[in-house]
């Protein structure tokens, strides 16, 4: 045991009560150097049995390395290493004293006096006894000292180990080893540490790879650690503030394998993150998710043998959004009479973040507001004329009061009171003279004016007889749908008149045929529901015999020679243009509802206008859109702008609003010279200017202008009941080569002309209609709009969307800026035999109206929805000129308008014509134009042409006449 050497004079084996000697270097030779250690401790409470804070715990020895053993006890003054029942030298120890202050401390408090420690060196032959004495006496040296501290001792002690120490008792038994600690109140033991040689791994012919071998001189064990872990972390999505456990459970191994856990690769240190601990089983824990804390997360596991990792664990944290708190409500949108304002919110209270949901509910609010009109003021009657005074004058006054003026209004303007002079038996009288001649002159002048007027209107009368070339015999020609009948020639004393043949119509071929060749019936264009019409000119066309065929011809050559014909591009089908004259026409694209209507004498005489219509794409042309505002309508231009046109042309366009006065907000926009986008006209309001004016129908709206240009239909919703109409369309692949098959559902705006371009596209597309197409009324409540699909045969077909339906945003659809938004389904046959596709496709919107399709067809041959598909070339003219634009006969029409424009007895007039044909509401725009009749009549062209049935419109006109028995009366004279 080296120079230590114990003694034989205490009882068991505790050194404690051992006599431990060692030699004291400065005694004198000769003399025996020994001192014995006894009650360490000598103030210390008889009740304090050493504590062991680290003990030790079994070890390997790899090849050669030695291990290390420590332990750490308190209160203890001594300590020694025990290995297989002897005693460690105390050389071969490595100490360390330090004191356990929190001890100490509560030590302190309870006895009111702080601890001590004394140690007594005692001469074993006798000699000197006592503190503080010192002396010799058989050469053995008495020391004592106190050491005064302030907690409990505390002492840590470590050995080394070496692989030859563990040899030498090979076959006897293990090498092991444990700590003895003691204090003045007794010793304590620490558990046994087992020491092991861990055995190499050897290559060996026959046996394999890495089999280990144990030495036959020498014990060794097989330190290990298995590859799998018996659970692994898994990932997930959890919530912020959320609580996070991820379990762990290392591989088995011997040594026992240490945990580790690691976060993007950097080492969790719980000792660093009060929000982060690792639990007795390898767990981690986390109290609170963070957004900081998502990231991959790794459980490592290590020992002597090996280092193994789990699968990384990628743990998101999100964060679902929550509303902000509303903002104030906005002023009233109108600052007289009824209106909306609107509030706001945000969903950034929190913002959602790492796919946390969205939130739920409306960003927008509407109320209805009314503001009181500004009235003002308006004067009341004048007061009876005061008595004449003395001075000649007497005086009249009125108030400001009917209406007052109130909520801002402006007062009246004028003098409250007025003075005049007059005569009495108070002042003298003026005498006759100068004020009667005046007089008299005035009176003349008058009789001259109304002379002039009456010459005016016998020679006006005159004009209107002889410009008029045949007359109607009586109403019936009216009530026949106007049918062929048979004119009275004009007498041969009145050359100026043109003899007509008995078929009006052919009279009226013979008329404009050598401008183009009549087209009739289903040469025609067959167009959706037509509206308002434009006021065409009252003025009378006179016809020669020697000039018709001369000035047709004429007309022709001066069309050929025009150079800007070819000036607009041409091959487009969202284009037409053709060249009119006074006579009007009409221009048309095909397939879209969008037509031009130019009444007879809107081009000036003389004048001949290259007019063209467009159909604008959307990405083509950018419309701003504020607040709720949505595109109701196609963009359109007709121009060339800035021509003169002397009677309203009528653009006809579809729209897709379920149009009502409490839901919506309706406006023309126009595009200016600049560019920028103006209002012209507000729908239901009276029309600031008489350039535009607009009839909105169900499905149609007829916009009359004076000046052309781009124009198109803007809606902004007032609540949330306001909604437009959606057509819903189902198209699939015309052939199906491959296992997989999609069903694109489009969302579109319910006009004809988005239809016509998405059969377009998905004829390139190689798709075919596979349902009738159905609408859908989409309200402004900013719900998204979903669409899933059910009932599809599991045997034979399955779904490869994910989710449960898919969504479509609320403003990609409301905006209307987006043509063509459609989603679609990918579905997979389970067999190439199958052909026959059975489901149904529910399309709705959040709280609001649904469609479902029942889709059952097979895929292969099906085409039974084909004759929804509007052909390629649709049958008839883009551009009609002259009277094969309309439907009623020219001399027919300007009959009618020189009937019914003057005001007839008992109301037989054009009021009553408006009445028949429901067009009433629209009196005061009719009565603003030179000829209302012809209005009306270009209106009734609008919405019926091609295929208006003129037997109805001669009924009407037949019983305004009849109301009027000389309205169609022709006398003898003029036939």
């Amino acid at each position: 045991m080296g120079p230590l050497a114990r003694g034989h004079a205490g009882t068991g084996d505790h050194p404690a009560q051992a006599h431990w000697r060692w030699p004291i270097p400065h005694l004198p030779a000769g003399a025996q150097q020994s001192a014995t250690v006894a009650n360490p401790v000598s103030g210390a409470s008889p009740d304090l049995l050493p504590h062991f804070q680290l003990e030790p715990e079994d070890v390997y020895i790899v090849k050669n390395k030695a291990v290390s053993l420590a332990c750490r006890a308190t209160p203890a003054t001594q300590i020694y290493f025990k290995c297989n029942g002897e005693w460690v030298h105390q050389g071969d120890h490595v100490t360390q004293h330090s004191t356990d202050r929190g001890t100490g401390e509560r030590q302190r408090e309870g006895r009111h006096q702080p601890w001590s420690l004394g140690a007594t060196c005692t001469a074993l032959g006798g000699g000197l006894h006592g503190a503080g004495a010192a002396g010799t006496a058989a050469g053995v040296l008495v020391l004592t000292w106190r050491l005064p501290v302030a907690g409990l001792p505390m002492m840590e002690v470590r050995i080394e180990v070496t692989r030859q120490q563990v040899e030498k008792i090979f076959g006897l038994e293990e090498y092991w080893c444990q700590c003895v600690a003691w204090s003045s109140s007794g010793t304590t033991k620490s558990q046994k540490a087992f020491v092991r040689i861990a055995c190499e791994c050897l290559r060996v012919p026959g046996w394999g790879v890495g089999r280990c071998l144990r030495p036959l001189r020498h014990p060794c064990a097989s330190p290990d650690l298995r590859k799998n872990f018996e659970q692994e972390p898994t990932g997930r999505e959890v919530s912020i503030e959320q609580g996070i456990v991820l379990p762990c459970r290392p591989p088995e191994g011997i040594p026992p394998a240490e945990v580790e856990w690691l976060r993007n690769e950097e080492l969790v240190d719980p000792a660093l993150d009060a929000n982060v601990y690792v639990t007795p089983e390898h767990s981690l824990v986390l109290r609170q998710a963070r957004l900081a804390d998502t990231a991959n997360y790794t459980c490592v596991a290590k020992n002597i043998v090996a280092r193994r990792r789990s699968a990384s664990a990628a743990i998101t944290v999100y964060v679902n959004g929550g509303w902000s708190t509303w903002t104030q409500w906005s002023g009233c949108s109108t600052s007289c009479g009824r209106g909306w304002q609107k509030r706001s919110r945000t969903c950034t209270n929190p913002t959602p973040l790492n796919g946390g949901a969205f939130c739920e509910g409306q960003n927008v609010q509407k109320t209805a507001c009314t503001t009181l009109c500004p009235v003002d003021g308006a004067w009341s009657e004048w007061s009876k004329w005061s008595v004449c005074g003395a001075e000649c004058t007497h005086w009249r006054s009125r108030e400001c009061s009917e209406p007052a003026p109130r909520n801002g209004g402006q007062d009246c303007h004028g003098p409250e009171l007025d003075t005049r002079n007059c005569t009495s038996e108070f002042c003298s009288h003026a005498a006759p003279g100068a004020e009667d001649v005046a007089l008299y002159v005035g009176l003349v002048a008058v009789a001259v004016c109304l002379v002039l007027l009456l010459l005016v209107g016998v020679l006006v009368y005159c004009r209107k007889k002889g410009g008029l070339d045949a007359d109607v015999a009586d109403s019936s020609i009216l009530t026949a749908g106007f049918q062929p009948v048979s004119i009275k020639p004009s007498k041969a004393d009145n050359p100026s008149l043109l003899t007509i043949q008995p078929d009006l119509s052919t009279a009226t071929m013979t008329y404009q045929g050598s401008l183009c060749p009549r087209q009739d019936g289903p040469a025609k264009l067959q167009l959706p529901n037509g509206h308002l019409l434009s006021p065409l000119g009252a003025g009378r066309h006179t016809l020669h015999h020697s000039s018709p065929a001369a000035e047709g011809a004429d007309f022709v050559a001066r069309l050929s020679t025009q150079s800007y014909f070819r000036s607009l591009p041409r091959g487009t089908t969202n284009m037409a243009y053709g060249t009119f004259n006074f006579l009007g026409g009409r221009l048309m694209i095909p397939n879209t509802g969008i037509s031009l209507l130019i009444p007879p004498d809107a081009i000036p005489r003389g004048k001949i206008y290259e007019v063209y219509l467009t159909l604008h794409k959307q990405e083509e042309v950018r419309l701003p859109l504020a607040g709720c505002q949505t595109l109701l309508s196609p963009i359109v231009s007709c121009g060339p702008p800035g021509v003169l046109l002397t009677r309203p042309a009528i653009l006809a366009m579809g729209h897709c609003v379920e149009a009502s006065a409490e839901n919506w907000s309706i406006r023309l926009k126009k595009q200016s010279c600049e560019g920028t986008w103006e209002d012209v006209l507000q729908l239901g309001a009276e029309p600031c200017t008489e350039l535009y004016y607009c009839q909105l129908e169900a499905q149609a709206c007829y916009i009359f202008t004076e000046q052309l240009g781009r124009f198109a239909l803007v809606g902004e919703s007032l609540s949330m009941a306001a909604s437009k109409r959606l057509k819903l369309v189902l198209f699939a692949p015309a052939a199906c080569p491959s296992l997989e098959y999609n069903i694109r559902v489009y969302c579109l705006s319910d006009t004809q002309d988005v239809l016509k371009e998405v059969i377009q596209l998905e004829k390139q597309l190689g798709g075919q209609l596979i349902g009738a197409p159905r609408v859908l009324h989409f309200k402004d409540s900013y719900h998204n709009l979903r669409l899933s699909i059910h009932d599809m045969p599991s045997s034979l077909w399955k779904s490869k969307l994910l989710a449960s339906y898919q969504e479509i945003p609320f403003y990609h659809i409301w905006s209307g800026l987006q043509p063509f938004l459609h989603c679609t389904f990918t579905l997979e046959r389970l067999s190439p035999s199958t052909c026959e596709l059975a489901c149904k496709i529910w399309v709705w919107q959040v709280e609001g109206d649904g469609q479902s399709f029942t889709v059952n067809f097979n895929i292969a041959k099906d085409t039974r929805f084909s004759d929804w598909l509007v052909p390629d070339s649709e049958v008839g003219a883009p551009a009609l000129v002259g009277p094969s634009a309309f439907k009623i006969p020219f001399l027919i029409r300007q009959k009618i308008i020189s009937s019914l424009d003057p005001p007839g007895t008992r109301g037989a007039d054009w009021r009553t014509l408006a009445q028949k044909l429901n067009l009433d509401s629209h009196l005061s725009f009719f009565a603003s134009k030179s000829s209302p009749t012809a209005m009306i009549l270009n209106l009734w062209e609008a919405r019926h042409f091609p295929n208006g049935n003129l037997s109805q419109l001669a009924a009407a006109v037949a019983e305004v006449g009849k109301q009027d028995g000389a309205l169609f009366a022709v006398s003898e004279a003029e036939c």
